[in-house]
């Protein structure tokens, strides 16, 4: 049983939120970059992957060799789009690097701890993070903590709606069978908290210093609680 003064449940984001910016940018996306042509070579006729080629192909306007695919995926990659096909491919290429253990993924030691005191104290944990399902499951499966999973109850991508947008966020309300007001979301992104505020979710900025040296204080807050780490929370932890 959680105590009436905490959250029903908590919501949070991955990138700058649980994890450093860097490790995404410097190691996540290039690991894919590089590995996209022989990936698709390989695995592009398996209906999994086809889907997803596919639908690249037709908003591209019916393009129908994979090379000219692999350069669009590759500068999306490089424009940090996100994009449902692309967040898809990368999780199935992210798959293939934790399973050879060429990384692990960054986990700040303050969110390990405060994650694994969360669930103990009883309060349901979710993510919600432009990287697909999956690759959420693979980054806390084979993070620097150890595997994670177990301390979630339900993942959330943007299958569900855009990060910036309040009908996302009412669908995971509706998915968690808790009132907005008892779910608390964690981002670093103030947009995402705006529009998380609008759907009735308590928010909070993580503004961590290690991914944004300049701290955003005052009107950049958008009227959001700021903390720089999990432990300034004050939740059990």
């Amino acid at each position: 049983m959680t105590r009436p003064d905490l959250p029903k449940a908590i919501l949070t984001d991955i990138e700058g939120t649980t994890s450093s910016i860097s490790f995404v940018k410097d190691v996540l996306f290039p690991y894919a970059r590089r590995a996209l042509p022989g990936f698709v070579h390989a695995r592009g006729q398996e209906p999994g992957v086809r889907r997803w080629l596919d639908a690249v192909a037709t908003e591209m306007g019916g393009m129908c060799s994979d090379r000219m695919i692999v350069e669009v995926l590759q500068g999306w990659i490089d424009q940090d789009r996100k994009h449902t096909a692309l967040k898809a491919l990368q999780g199935m290429i992210w798959a293939d690097g934790y399973h050879s253990a060429d990384f692990t993924a960054h986990i700040y030691g303050d969110a390990g701890d405060a994650l694994k005191a969360w669930h103990a104290a009883g309060i349901p944990l979710y993510v919600y993070s432009s990287g697909s399902v999956p690759a959420q499951r693979l980054f806390f499966g084979h993070s620097d903590a150890g595997d994670l999973t177990p301390l979630f109850s339900g993942w959330f991508d943007t299958e569900v709606g855009g990060k910036r947008e309040a009908g996302s966020y009412r669908r995971i309300i509706e998915a968690i069978g808790q009132p907005a007001d008892e779910v608390l979301f964690l981002s670093d992104v103030v947009e995402e908290l705006d529009a998380a505020r609008d759907a009735g979710l308590r928010t909070v900025l993580v503004d961590r210093l290690q991914d944004y040296p300049a701290p955003r204080t005052g009107e950049a807050c958008h009227g959001h609680a700021r903390v720089e780490g999990f432990d300034a929370l004050g939740l059990p932890a």
